[in-house]
């Protein structure tokens, strides 16, 4: 009984610690042509312009993890003033959900020495809110300004962390994740 419980919650925290990682791109494209990368201004994008998620310190993170990744593959910064092969665009998007979880108990026992019982049952629907966070990189050809790669990844949110050391390592990680998709081939 109590395994039936504790189901619902052990799933909905072990949705907690997933990152669902998506991605998408044009097959017609050569992607070893693409050398070459800036940043198409705004460089980070907000969804919603909170100004508690948006910050010129996020900013400074995020654009220092996606050109470390891209470096890693090749990929090098044009010099300012000039455009790259790729135009490069990142979005932080934050969504408020919802999820209900329903636990029944009571109605039936059983013990061997009284034999059976049977009393009422009820259920307890218990709903929670939760914030579900996504970071999308998107990669434009600089020529014809058509997208050509989208990588993205979501997770449920948990509260913040306390210092900028571990806000650094884990927007390098979720860059790392979403970017270990590129190139597609």
């Amino acid at each position: 009984m109590r395994t039936r419980l504790l189901l619902p919650l052990l799933l909905l925290l072990a949705a907690c610690q997933t990152v669902h990682l998506e991605r998408d791109f044009d097959p017609e494209r050569n992607f070893s042509a693409y050398r070459s990368w800036s940043w198409q201004e705004p460089a980070l994008q907000y969804r919603p312009a909170d100004p508690r998620l948006k910050s010129d310190l996020t900013e400074q993170r995020v654009r220092s993890a996606v050109a470390d990744q891209l470096d890693q593959r090749g990929l090098r910064q044009a010099p300012s003033g000039k455009p790259g092969d790729l135009k490069v665009q990142v979005w932080l998007i934050v969504d408020q959900r919802q999820e209900q979880v329903t636990t029944y108990s009571g109605g039936y026992w059983n013990n061997p020495w009284y034999g059976y019982w049977s009393g009422p049952g009820y259920g307890e629907t218990r709903t929670y809110d939760y914030r579900v966070g996504t970071l999308q990189i998107d990669f434009l050809d600089a020529r014809d300004g058509k997208l050509v790669w989208r990588g993205s990844a979501q997770q449920t949110l948990r509260d913040g962390p306390d210092n900028p050391t571990e806000r650094t390592r884990m927007i390098r990680e979720t860059v790392a994740k979403v970017l270990s998709q590129y190139p597609p081939y």
